[in-house]
């Protein structure tokens, strides 16, 4: 028998899901996220909360609480171009509550979510609650089918928010912009903490190394398809290879005995061309998988969050029927995923696709672009605009109803 209906079924307790499910029981409405794992913990999900994530937290009232909890700070980012160190952008100009990145493990994030959507008592979040299909019935979306054959029904909405592995995806039409890379992230120790996200760019070697304060998070970048190829060389060649590149690391050799320490990121690059049915919408990953390309993933999901509660919370706190508003919120965050996404589009082509062929067509010295931003710091702020505030950034205008 089918379990009593909530007003939404959030399917996917990632950025998007979380947040989202926060601000909808923040306006009263009854909600439940499904989250298919027993916790959050997952290596090497994305880490990087910008200061538009930040500012929402501001306009919540947690970002004081959320910064109680352990992270680093990175406030410029800088790219060592062959042997040239080049500073690149810089955030500490925003005039915004956190002009900075903070870097903090994914699962951090999403319990200090899950901790503040408890507080509401219209919050509900189930573990290890796997959807495996959606049920529909006369036209429109009613529910989802957990793997353990239970069946939920949603009043109102089910909103997919489950990744780009969502199933939302056999019935919504996807649009693939293809990719020419891939990516091997690993971890290696470090004595002295920093506050900048570099790249490296030697020969064609590219890696991305993200201060965690005692570790640098390390992306080797890849050919699309060629970690097989890279492995069949061996992991002592994978080592010559970081080495040879940042020669500055210690205990490569200790922290990568073989592939176990080296996870592999599958890049994507797509976005549905229509993000609803008749009670159902998908937004963050669901709807567009992004480049790990300036970190954006997960702060592009949380303003499709803030997006789809600004749109849909006051009319679900009234009960009504949201159908017709769900066009809306793809038309409020179509356009800022195409030019986010066209921007990591021209990185893959101009800078990233002759790196990993190891075209000869990469200079030596550095573009005139990244020689104007190390020169002039009035020209960083434009990359620390971007990457602070987004596009179209998005404020909280949803309702709040009284906790209990």
């Amino acid at each position: 028998m089918p379990s009593s209906p909530n007003d939404v079924l959030i399917v996917g307790g990632g950025p998007a899901g979380m947040m989202a499910g926060f601000l909808l029981a923040r306006a009263g409405v009854a909600v439940t996220v499904l989250e298919k794992h027993a916790d959050f913990f997952r290596d090497f999900r994305g880490d990087t909360v910008h200061p538009s994530t930040m500012q929402i937290l501001d306009e919540l009232g947690l970002l004081e609480r959320f910064l109680r909890r352990p992270h680093n700070r990175i406030d410029h980012a800088e790219i060592w171009y062959n042997e040239r160190k080049l500073t690149i952008g810089d955030l500490s100009h925003l005039h915004m509550p956190a002009p900075f990145i903070a870097m903090m493990p994914q699962w951090d994030f999403l319990d200090f979510l899950r901790d503040e959507a408890a507080a509401f008592s219209s919050f509900s979040l189930r573990m290890e609650a796997e959807a495996v299909d959606l049920v529909e019935e006369d036209g429109r979306y009613v529910g989802v089918t957990l793997g353990s054959g239970e069946v939920l029904r949603a009043d109102k909405l089910v909103l997919r928010c489950d990744g780009r592995d969502s199933k939302v995806r056999q019935v919504l039409p996807l649009e693939n912009l293809g990719v020419p890379i891939d990516v091997f992230w690993f971890a290696v120790p470090k004595s002295q903490p920093g506050t900048a996200l570099r790249g490296v760019i030697r020969g064609y070697r590219l890696f991305v190394l993200i201060d965690r304060g005692d570790y640098w998070q390390c992306a080797a970048v890849i050919a699309k398809g060629g970690a097989e190829q890279v492995k069949a060389r061996g992991i002592e060649k994978f080592r010559e290879d970081v080495l040879t590149a940042l020669p500055e690391l210690d205990n490569v050799d200790e922290v990568l005995p073989d592939w176990d320490a080296v996870k592999l990121l599958s890049v994507s690059l797509d976005r549905l061309t229509e993000w609803s049915r008749p009670g159902l919408l998908a937004i963050g990953d669901a709807a567009h998988a992004m480049s790990p390309v300036g970190g954006i993933g997960i702060n592009l999901a949380i303003q499709d969050a803030v997006a789809t509660a600004n749109i849909l919370a006051a009319s679900l706190a009234r009960g009504e029927n949201v159908d017709s508003l769900l066009p809306t919120v793809e038309k409020r965050r179509l356009w800022p995923t195409r030019v986010i996404q066209g921007a990591q589009r021209q990185a893959h082509e101009r800078v990233l696709q002759p790196l990993v062929e190891g075209r000869n067509t990469v200079p030596l010295e550095p573009p005139l672009l990244l020689k104007l931003l190390d020169r002039f710091p009035l020209l960083r702020r434009i990359p620390g605009h971007f990457i602070g505030h987004g596009v179209r950034q998005e404020h909280v205008r949803s309702p709040v109803a009284l906790r209990s």
